[in-house]
């Protein structure tokens, strides 16, 4: 979607979709998604530079719905469930989510 139109603005009959400056801006979103890690999404040039091989902490965060749909799944395969085109639909119970079992 163009940013223009993302932004609110409303395309009049034979007015183009993608104006100058929503091309402009889509290109330099591609440039700066060229320039970073695909893992960590830090810029390649800063990342990849030996003067900051020391500069990154990090900090591990568990995500509770992960780790139950990949208990789930080890459980599965366990007992020789196989995990291929498995999918994995993970909800919220109401009760579950205000604490109580």
């Amino acid at each position: 979607m163009p940013r223009s139109v993302f932004l609110g603005r409303v395309v009049a009959d034979g007015e183009p979709l993608w104006l100058d400056e929503d091309r402009a801006w889509a290109l330099a979103l591609l440039d700066v998604e060229a320039n970073q890690c695909p893992d960590c999404g830090q810029p390649w040039h800063e990342a990849t530079d030996k003067d900051n091989e020391f500069a990154y902490r990090a900090e591990l965060i568990r995500c509770h719905a992960c780790t139950t749909s990949a208990t789930t799944v080890r459980a599965y395969q366990d007992k020789n469930g196989s995990a291929d085109g498995l999918h994995v639909h993970i909800d919220r119970p109401q009760e579950v989510s205000r604490g109580h079992a």
